[in-house]
């Protein structure tokens, strides 16, 4: 899969770059995506929850009346459930949510999530840019330029880069994700991924290396 690299104010440069086609022109396998999605929802919750139980909330322990005589039902402490400021019976505890998934299902998701997008021609790859500073309203005017102002865009680079991130932070509809870090609820949430020239270049030379 071919596709052309755009300079900042969205013109072409005469430059191409190769998506190799085992990674982005493979057929997309749904449950895969859902499973990686699902892990990845579920990884985000803190699992924080928690209430108290009749051990736990404050009350005498002593017991309300005697057992037998009184005409009435049985009776504990007032820490009983059934009582109001009562424990809880069965409440939640704290737990986590997220469960294990296979590399090679992990990786099969990533990969039919860039096939989507390629088949969406929802790809652009873009020269690297190169900001001495963090400023919002010039990358907003790089997103303009590319025509992604009104999408939700992940932007993807090969290395951290902390100029880039804090220039599109405060960006509602744009993201920004170093290559080893993305995630396939990352893809599937854009609406179009921005690729830098060299994070796109190194889909190209892992296919090369895997050849070799």
């Amino acid at each position: 899969m071919t596709i052309e690299v755009l300079n900042t104010a969205g013109q072409k440069t005469g430059r191409t770059v190769e998506l190799p086609e085992d990674i982005f022109g493979v057929e997309p396998n749904d449950h895969v995506i859902y499973l990686a999605v699902k892990q990845y929802l579920a990884a985000q919750r803190q699992g924080t929850h928690k209430v108290k139980t009749r051990m736990e909330v404050k009350g005498a322990s002593r017991k309300l009346h005697k057992q037998k005589g009184t005409g009435g039902s049985r009776k504990g402490n007032i820490r009983n459930p059934l009582y109001k400021g009562g424990g809880t019976i069965f409440g939640p505890k704290p737990h986590g949510y997220d469960h294990k998934l296979n590399r090679r299902v992990k990786d099969l998701a990533k990969i039919s999530a860039l096939s989507y997008k390629a088949k969406e021609n929802a790809i652009v790859v873009m020269e690297d840019i190169n900001m001495a500073a963090p400023k919002t309203k010039q990358f907003a005017g790089v997103m303009q330029s590319l025509g992604v102002a009104d999408k939700k865009a992940l932007f993807v680079y090969p290395d951290i880069n902390d100029t880039l991130y804090l220039s599109l932070r405060n960006i509602p509809n744009a993201d920004g994700v170093q290559l080893a870090d993305i995630n396939t609820y990352d893809i599937m949430n854009a609406d179009v991924m921005v690729l830098s020239e060299s994070a796109a270049k190194i889909f190209a030379e892992a296919e090369v290396g895997e050849e070799a």
